[in-house]
């Protein structure tokens, strides 16, 4: 594709659509401000062709109007010598010469009406340019946006997780707390458990004791034999 072909689809092309339809707009974007950075690049370039053209054909029209001119004076000087066959002659040259001015100044209009077309469309190839480094910029802001939106909410979401694990150990902290007061509760109590169970045990031997001396008492006494 020759580089006009290029100039106009990127100049006529739709940017938002382009970018809406793109899997990867960072990526299309960046693949177009590349394409028209060269392309711009080759504009500006064949512009710079066309100028030292036109600077060239004014040189050209410059020489042969003083040429013409100079034949002019020579047909005159012919005429105040007597020499009309000199004065025909110089009058034919300078015909040549007017016929070439001619060209050259058409030629000159055409190649000035081409560089003004290389300056539009270099300016509107700039213009293009612009709006799509915006588009990056705004696609890159976009980007940083939700990445510090994702960060956010990650540091969020470990905020809320650290806090429930420091409420959690905080319960359980209270929970053991708990426990080791009641263990400690539970060890002061045991030494009168065991000191009731110990009496408890004693009296069930004061009991057996209390019922052997009962039946001991009522037991009769055995008589002495007679002899």
């Amino acid at each position: 594709m020759g580089v006009f072909n290029r100039l106009r689809d990127i100049i006529g092309s739709n940017i938002n659509a382009m970018l809406d339809r793109a899997e990867d707009p960072q990526k299309l974007i960046r693949l177009m401000i590349v394409e028209m950075e060269d392309t711009l690049a080759e504009v500006k370039a064949a512009c710079a062709g066309a100028m030292a053209q036109r600077a060239k054909m004014q040189r050209e029209l410059e020489a042969v109007r003083q040429r013409s001119a100079a034949w002019g004076e020579k047909a005159q000087l012919a005429v105040d010598k007597g020499r009309e066959d000199l004065a025909r002659e110089a009058l034919r040259a300078r015909r040549e010469f007017r016929s070439r001015e001619l060209e050259v100044d058409q030629e000159l209009a055409a190649q000035q009406a081409l560089v003004e077309q290389y300056h539009a469309d270099i300016a509107q190839l700039d213009q293009k340019l612009a709006a799509v480094r915006e588009k990056q910029r705004i696609l890159l802001e976009r980007h940083k946006l939700a990445r510090y939106s994702k960060k956010a909410r990650g540091n969020s979401a470990r905020a809320d997780s650290a806090e429930v694990i420091m409420r959690f150990e905080q319960f359980e902290n209270r929970v053991e707390r708990l426990e080791a007061e009641a263990e400690i509760a539970g060890m002061s109590r045991r030494p009168n458990l065991e000191q009731e169970f110990d009496r408890l045990a004693g009296d069930d031997e004061i009991e057996d004791e209390l019922k052997a001396l009962k039946e001991s008492k009522q037991a009769p006494t055995p008589r002495p034999e007679q002899g």
